[in-house]
């Protein structure tokens, strides 16, 4: 019998004070028009970046993952150290030639503008680059020694490609890879984030500020004046974890189960960082909304398409939508998510109702990790009704 897919999606609520997160070209707040009014934006990479970030912090930097066109860079790094400290004790001038002729395979050339960057990026994880130092089997220095055509074929021997496309790190396999040259390194992301938009209509505002001169005794004028734009907003975030495809990019269960939770965690309390130090912008959700399907995922933004005109509070206005949205949706589809859990701070029947009780958010958590874990060893999901009695108990016995 085959497993069915299944997709863990996130749904966010949460409010942003005056602030600059992502920027246009011309320093902008990133806007997009959306049921006829103007809404605030943030894209979907601003915040794939800031998830990411978020993440690496919860685990070991030898299991990090770096996006970067200086692999040769690092590569050489590693055939300079010592044996010692896992690299091969090279001299600078043969490290560089045999980082470039093992690169080769890979289609990877040198950027036109930057001698130590190759011409696009590459997404891959530390322990891979150390996994190719490990294939010269200590050989490193007799093959740095050979002329370049048997240098050449040498470096055909070893398996190059197979160990970048293989032990990915989690942060690969969550959002993939892409390599045009070289289709075999390409990973599909297990993970899709859609871009975040405001479920109001804004206005741009703009931060008319200045600077003083502290040495300036002379006068009272200003060192320096500026500018800076911003908004405020009421977010809907929204992203989905196929966790088959995690499982399979991971090939490890037990890894595929904590990675589950840490993105979970890593996406409710990334920030990116635009203008950080000016307008100090970081809050945490309101509402963090899990719902588990195994057909296919629903982005519910449609439930903001009128915007929210904020009579009682944006964000409480946008709790009450977003309820009627997952409510509707079931009801004319008849894909009801197989299982809802939420943490949130908004108060009502109908809320308590559509999203289950409130649960604590390391709560929700423990209850993701169960619910991988049990998907993982072949448990089959229990309708929604069961689920949430279950959680119920589950949480009050904590």
């Amino acid at each position: 019998m085959n497993q069915p897919n299944l997709f863990v999606e996130v749904h966010i609520l949460q409010s942003l004070p005056p602030s600059n997160v992502n920027r246009d070209d011309s320093g902008t707040p990133k806007q997009a028009v959306f049921g006829g009014a103007r809404r605030a934006r943030v894209s979907s990479q601003a915040w794939k970046r800031a998830t990411r970030t978020e993440y690496a912090r919860q685990v070991p930097e030898t299991d990090r993952a770096t996006r970067t066109k200086r692999i040769a860079t690092l590569l050489t790094q590693r055939l300079i150290r010592s044996v010692d400290e896992g690299g091969a004790g090279l001299a600078q001038e043969q490290a560089d030639r045999l980082a470039a002729a093992v690169l080769e395979p890979l289609g990877i050339t040198k950027s036109s503008k930057k001698e130590d960057q190759s011409a696009y990026l590459l997404f891959f994880g530390r322990k891979q680059l150390d996994a190719l130092v490990e294939l010269f089997d200590g050989r490193a220095a007799e093959l740095a020694a050979l002329p370049d055509g048997e240098l050449k074929d040498e470096v055909k021997k070893l398996a190059v490609v197979k160990t970048l496309s293989t032990g990915h790190p989690a942060e690969v396999a969550l959002f993939g890879r892409m390599v045009a040259d070289l289709p075999t390194l390409n990973v599909d992301a297990s993970v899709q984030v859609a871009h975040a938009l405001s479920t109001h209509a804004v206005r741009t505002e703009f931060d008319y500020y200045t600077a003083v001169d502290d040495e300036n005794t002379d006068d009272h004028g200003a060192g320096m004046i500026g500018t800076v734009e911003f908004n405020s907003s009421t977010l809907y975030r929204y992203a989905v974890l196929g966790v088959h495809q995690l499982r399979d990019n991971l090939s490890d269960a037990a890894e595929t189960r904590a990675t589950a939770v840490r993105f979970v965690d890593a996406f409710a309390r990334s920030m990116p960082t635009g203008h950080q130090n000016s307008f100090a912008h970081r809050t945490l959700p309101h509402l963090v909304l899990l719902t588990v399907r195994t057909d296919q995922p629903v982005n519910l933004v449609s439930a903001y398409e009128e915007p929210v005109t904020g009579l009682t509070g944006l964000a409480a206005e946008s709790v009450v939508r977003l309820a009627d949205e997952l409510t509707a949706v079931g009801r004319t589809w008849g894909n009801k998510p197989l299982r809802t859990l939420a943490t949130y701070t908004a108060e009502g029947d109908k809320i308590t109702e559509v999203f289950g009780s409130s649960l604590p958010f390391p709560t929700l958590l423990d209850a993701v990790d169960t619910l991988v874990g049990d998907w993982l060893d072949g448990t089959p999901l229990a309708p929604a009704d069961a689920a949430k009695a279950s959680d119920g108990m589950q949480a009050g016995d904590r």
